[in-house]
């Protein structure tokens, strides 16, 4: 299912939808707001994913604008505080899928240190350890190897700006693949894919989300094979 303007196309399904919550798969290289530098962003389309309410659904976290996956909206005011709620008490199961250039050494473990900004006039603003900083802990599992490249997956207990990106980095010893932030840029772009979504509700229905791994994956011969399905949530 996809969602349309005459200006511009947006190749999305949707993993989730009910009465006050709408799953989307954002693809990569959408920003969810609109950028400084202008162009379109989500916020040009939210009115095309009322699907007959009359209020537009609000976003209720962010993805980066090269990352593509699972994106929360809610469909009314009370939902964005609950769902807003959820995510500050780390109740929302996340789990992304990144690729890395090599192999790693270990089939699993857990990366957990603090994160800061910094900003430098020559390279700009960047997220870098910080003993100060705010508490960032990322689970990841190797899911799979193939000619050169590791497909790994990322479990975020907090959602700290570029987490998994910097957590890659410096915790697991290489950055994502395409990414030009804290890597090197590659034709196939940012390797970074919010896969799955869940969250409890009280007297309503989990939101249980799957987003499949988009072709930029898929020409580097992975699929969703071996993929951990979403953990209960304690929400």
């Amino acid at each position: 299912m996809g969602f349309h303007t005459p200006a511009f196309c947006v190749e999305a399904n949707l993993p989730f939808i009910d009465g006050e919550a709408l799953v989307i798969n954002k693809p990569a290289g959408l920003p969810v707001s609109a950028p400084r530098k202008g162009g379109r962003s989500l916020d040009d389309y939210l009115t095309d994913l009322r699907f007959g309410f009359q209020r537009a659904p609000m976003p209720v976290h962010r993805l980066d604008q090269d990352t593509s996956g699972c994106l929360l909206l809610a469909r009314n005011t009370k939902a964005v505080k609950r769902f807003g709620d959820a995510f500050a008490a780390a109740a929302v199961d996340k789990l992304y899928l990144g690729v890395i250039a090599g192999d790693l050494a270990e089939d699993s473990g857990t990366i957990d240190f603090a994160l800061g900004k910094t900003s430098t006039q020559a390279d700009g603003w960047r997220i870098v350890p910080d003993t100060n900083g705010k508490h960032a802990v990322t689970h990841w599992r190797r899911v799979s190897a193939h000619d050169g490249f590791t497909l790994v997956e990322f479990r975020p207990e907090t959602g700290r700006t570029h987490q998994i990106r910097v957590h890659a980095l410096h915790g697991l010893g290489v950055a994502l693949l395409g990414d030009p932030f804290y890597g090197q840029p590659h034709p196939s772009g940012l390797m970074l894919h919010a896969s799955r979504l869940g969250m409890q509700r009280a007297g309503k229905a989990d939101i249980d989300a799957f987003a499949p791994l988009p072709q930029r994956f898929a020409a580097l011969g992975f699929t969703d094979a071996g993929v951990a399905q979403p953990e209960p949530t304690d929400g």
